[in-house]
């Protein structure tokens, strides 16, 4: 049967047509294909293949483990795993493959009638030892040998552009199998102890706690049954992360305290569950080669006295933009595609907040298919369901007990709605949010929610004092800086919450949240409103020990004394009120009714999370014009604002919080609202930093309201970056040694 390959354009995109195999070859279309490298740990060696002296380009060289086309259709990890099963005999789990990097390669032969213009995602497979040769099945139209060579030989080879060895240019992409292993394997831990120390020295320990003294007895059971619960999601959330992250998970918890070095990559690996460093753009601060140990029987062939093999749950150097939600090979253009397939129905099961998506995993060609989170993470969400079902048993505040019993069904139909409208409306001394939420952790599209937990005291004299915000919202929604067709008539009062946090659990990893607004389904957000939690010990821990220490090197002299705890908090209230404000459910140009985290995807979080903090600046500014608030916030507010500035950007641009906060940050310095001063500190321009903040909200509301993703690309590719003004001041909070955030800790389950 002939082959045919997709055509791609000379950029790597899909062309949108196949050809056959050999006139791809003909015509030096560029095309995709998978290479995959085998190493073997405890040798340092790499096992190479002999290509076929049949092969119509580079008849009987030495060759990477195994490689070839993906054919029309196919998917990467698909066709490397069928190439090494056909060329070899080995069969291997998807969790064996690592994607490396990927290169093109651009060469013709047999005097020009073979041209060869090919994208190669590059794979490795770490093993701990080597496969005995007699295990594999060579094929003999593609394979007439194998062998192991160490890899600083294979190295050299291809340097010295040895005959033997099919040609790589090292002086490009290639190079890089060959430095990841290399860096990966050194044996300098005291450099990476080193390097350790420096991350987790970012983040302040904290012990939270909060008042349980005039909580009922059965309400009191009920947190600790609800605590348990919210416990599983911490299981469910690594999962959501990467698929091979429960491994890694397991591996280190068990291997902790093995060495400094291991104690070291467990405590990072707790704040940011998963390999990739939060603080640091997501880099990756551990390897495959940290990874977990499995087992496989790997070969068709028996091999007498061998039990088959070691290899290492591998994980991406990248983390992938759609986590664990989507395959790891999957990119836009093919969810779309797909998606184009499905009914109305399941067009919006696709895009909904509670499913995944997923391939058949022995029949490509079968496609995509979607799980429900109730399918998907059933053996949790059944143990977690019967601890909320007995909390709910146990509770004696009627919300309280409804919400956890609707939560506990929820869990169990993937139905969210009823549990939300509770979660809303709860008025309890036990505050509990728990369940799937925020969408940050999907990069690829925005649409899938992870799992977490926030349970609280319900502050009662704090929470009436900011009673004033949620009645305001209409007003504020009614004067927005935005074209009077875009605002809506029908916003729903918010209730605030203040709660002084006790536990937390799921996707928590990181900077620690202040404060949120949910839910995000806007079919509630329209119909029922949303409601405000406020965490005002981890607010007010922030602001003593990272706030004011930055002030104190980042504010100008003269207005220090403006940066104030109160000023701080109000901002995070009118934050988390200005979620509920402005475009969510919108018409297109076109006439569709849609709504913002649609249209703007990827783009949507960090955009905002940046309305959020503009348009709560200029809300607070508008209720100080209405004598609802003290003119005593006037300064302080803007101040306090500019040194939270310093804090949000250390969260790095691959954070919503981050990335937004950077957008602001230049924005209103471009226009004149932020001074740097001679010093090197910065100061508010009060007579312009008004103006700078109302034109920033029309810009941002207006982009949401038409729904426009290219402008919104376009606004944060200009805005939401790290100038050198910035990067000067950044250097100098470092310098200080400021922590970046705090890491919590809890004490409630001994305690109850």
């Amino acid at each position: 049967m002939e082959e045919f390959l997709d055509v791609l354009t000379p950029e790597g995109a899909h062309a949108g047509f196949s050809k056959p195999r050999n006139l791809v070859h003909r015509d030096g279309d560029y095309h995709r294909a998978v290479q995959v490298c085998i190493y073997a740990e405890s040798t340092k060696q790499i096992l190479l293949q002999k290509r076929a002296d049949c092969k119509d380009s580079w008849p009987g060289l030495w060759d990477i483990s195994s490689a070839g086309h993906i054919s029309a259709g196919d998917t990467s990890l698909h066709t490397v795993r069928k190439e090494l099963e056909e060329e070899l005999g080995i069969i291997l789990p998807e969790d064996a493959f690592e994607l490396l990097f990927v290169f093109l390669q651009r060469v013709a032969l047999n005097d020009g009638k073979f041209i060869n213009n090919e994208y190669n995602d590059v794979y490795l497979v770490t093993t701990i030892d080597p496969m005995p040769l007699e295990a594999f099945t060579l094929q003999e139209s593609e394979v007439s040998d194998v062998k192991y060579m160490s890899i600083e030989e294979y190295k050299m080879a291809l340097i010295k552009k040895d005959p033997a060895y099919l040609p790589y240019d090292m002086d490009k992409e290639y190079h890089f199998l060959f430095s990841s292993l290399e860096k990966r394997y050194a044996s300098d831990a005291k450099h990476r102890i080193s390097t350790l120390q420096s991350q987790l020295s970012r983040y302040c320990p904290v012990n939270l706690t909060g008042e349980i003294g005039g909580v009922s007895d059965g309400d009191i059971k009920a947190l600790s049954y609800t605590i348990r619960a919210a416990q599983i999601l911490d299981r469910i959330f690594i999962e959501q992360e990467c698929s091979s992250n429960p491994d890694l998970s397991s591996w280190l918890e068990k291997n902790g305290e093995n060495s400094e070095l291991d104690h070291l990559k467990l405590s990072y690996f707790r704040i940011n569950k998963s390999p990739w460093s939060c603080l640091d753009e997501n880099e990756a601060f551990l390897t495959t080669a940290d990874s977990a140990i499995k087992s496989t029987k790997a070969t068709v062939r028996s091999v007498h006295g061998w039990n088959g093999l070691e290899y290492r749950a591998a994980f991406p150097v990248i983390k992938p933009p759609g986590a664990n939600f989507y395959p790891l090979d999957m990119d836009k253009a093919e969810f779309e595609a797909w998606k184009s397939t499905l009914n109305e129905q399941e067009k919006e099961d696709a895009i909904a907040f509670f499913t995944v998506i997923r391939r058949n995993a022995t029949d490509a060609s079968r496609g995509l298919f979607l799980r429900k989170y109730s399918e998907e993470y059933k053996p949790y969400l059944v143990d977690a369901a019967k601890l909320l079902n007995t909390a709910g048993d146990c509770a004696d505040t009627p919300s309280l007990q409804r919400l956890l019993k609707a939560k506990a069904e929820s869990f169990v139909s993937n139905d969210y709605f009823d549990s939300d409208v509770a979660w809303i409306e709860l008025e309890s001394a036990i505050d509990v949010t728990i369940g799937p939420y925020e969408t940050y952790e999907d990069a690829l599209f925005g649409y899938k929610a992870t799992f977490e937990a926030f349970i609280g005291v319900r502050d009662h004299v704090a929470t009436e004092q900011v009673r004033l915000f949620s009645g305001q919202l209409q007003t504020l929604e009614d004067n927005l800086p935005l074209a009077d067709k875009y605002k809506s008539t029908n916003v729903k009062a918010s209730p605030i919450r203040v709660i002084q946090l006790i536990f937390n659990s799921g996707d928590v990893k990181g900077p620690q949240t202040v404060a949120f607004n949910l839910p995000n389904d806007e079919r509630i957000v329209k119909e029922r409103g949303s409601a405000m939690v406020m965490l005002k010990n981890v607010s007010q821990t922030k602001f003593d020990q990272i706030l004011l220490p930055i002030a104190k090197v980042c504010i100008a002299e003269s207005q220090k004394h403006y940066v104030d705890f109160e000023a701080f908090f109000a901002h995070t209230i009118c934050h988390e009120c200005c979620h509920g404000i402005g475009p969510h459910t919108i018409v297109l140009p076109d006439g569709r009714e849609s709504t913002v985290r649609l249209e703007l995807q990827e783009c949507h979080s960090s955009l905002e999370e940046a309305k959020a903090d503009v348009v709560g600046l200029w809300a607070l500014h508008y209720l100080l014009d209405q004598g609802l608030l003290s003119r005593d916030l006037e300064k302080s507010m803007y101040v306090s604002f500019l040194a939270g500035c310093f804090r949000s950007i250390r969260f790095g641009l691959e954070e919503a919080h981050g990335k937004g906060q950077a957008l602001q940050f230049n924005w209103i310095y471009n226009k004149g609202g932020f001074e740097l001063n001679s010093d090197g500190t910065f100061s508010i321009n009060f007579h312009k930093v008004r103006d700078a903040v109302k034109s920033l909200c029309t810009e941002i509301m207006t982009v949401q309201a038409l729904g426009d993703k290219a402008a919104a690309i376009s606004l944060l590719s200009k805005y939401a970056t790290v100038t050198p003004a910035l990067e000067r001041m950044l250097s100098r909070v470092r310098d200080a040694k400021i922590p970046v955030d705090v890491v919590p800790s809890f004490d409630v389950l001994e305690r109850l």
